[in-house]
């Protein structure tokens, strides 16, 4: 080895471990950034006495849970939550899927600016539209209604959906459907037992992205719903905020871990029924 490739690597080694030393500091502040919060709800939780301080308990206690456990200030927000975000994710994943065909499947003029115009719905921001909305509502008399709002968080999660679903549905030969026309199958008959079987897990993604946007929107609930029967979990939450600046924050630590309950149940639910991968390689050799 000569002298200059001596030198080279002398001076690279400790430049990339300086390099690498900097990325590994990034990540544990990063990762901090994380953890702390996620163990201060743990431990708020658990805590009768509960303050802003990450700290120990000084006596461990489930009385947090037992006073949030209430039909009224727990178990009926979810249960809208839950109706809520599930009637906007069925929903939009439905629209998606039928509007993503023809734009994946069929040569169109109007293709590209169509995407673009989705495209450029992904990035209008809802309260800017919130006020006309809003009048809209009361015009219809559909302010206060838990259906008229499940619809209109459906139409702005759609944009993204359609996007997202249309990449998926690119993925599925078409080859297995043009099979299916010529034995005289019509393309909802292809798209029904065909393409959506084939891209469960894009459909299962689509879903469970629209379902927890939902979940976690609390400005579309907060201006259209008024009844407090109505209201879902990520509004009822101001419930915990008493006034001049009093949170009961071991309450406010027992509801949040219960908020988050059941979106990871949806998680595990929809990745062990439609998860999986795309099995279509052997059925367009086949």
């Amino acid at each position: 080895m000569s002298a200059v490739s001596i030198s080279r690597v002398s001076l690279s080694a400790p430049r990339r471990n300086g390099v690498g030393w900097l990325t590994n500091g990034l990540l544990l502040i990063l990762a901090a950034c994380f953890l702390l919060p996620m163990a201060w709800l743990v431990l708020a939780s658990l805590n009768a006495n509960a303050t802003l301080a990450v700290a120990l308990p000084d006596q461990w206690s489930l009385s947090n849970f037992s006073k949030v456990l209430t039909p009224e200030q727990t178990l009926l927000p979810l249960w809208n939550s839950v109706v809520l975000s599930g009637g906007t994710a069925l929903i939009t994943v439905l629209c998606a899927v039928l509007a993503a065909y023809p734009l994946s499947r069929y040569s169109l003029r109007i293709k590209k600016p169509f995407l673009y115009g989705i495209l450029f719905g992904t990035g209008l921001p809802v309260t800017a539209m919130m006020v006309p909305v809003y009048s809209l509502f009361v015009t219809l008399n559909l302010l206060d209604s838990l259906g008229g709002t499940i619809f209109f968080m459906a139409a702005t999660s759609l944009p993204m959906a359609i996007w997202m679903t249309k990449n998926f549905m690119d993925e599925v030969p078409i080859a297995l459907e043009e099979a299916a026309w010529v034995d005289g199958a019509s393309s909802m008959q292809t798209l029904r037992t065909i393409v959506v079987p084939l891209m469960r897990p894009g459909i299962a993604v689509v879903f469970i992205f629209v379902f927890i946007q939902a979940w976690g929107n609390f400005f579309v609930p907060f201006v259209l719903l008024l009844s407090p029967d109505k209201q879902p979990a990520a509004v009822s939450i101001f419930n915990f905020f008493g006034q001049y600046g009093a949170v009961a924050y071991g309450q406010l630590a027992a509801f949040s871990l219960l908020y988050s309950v059941p979106v990871v149940v949806l998680y595990v639910v929809v990745q062990k029924f439609l998860g999986g991968s795309f099995a279509m390689a052997g059925a367009v050799k086949g």
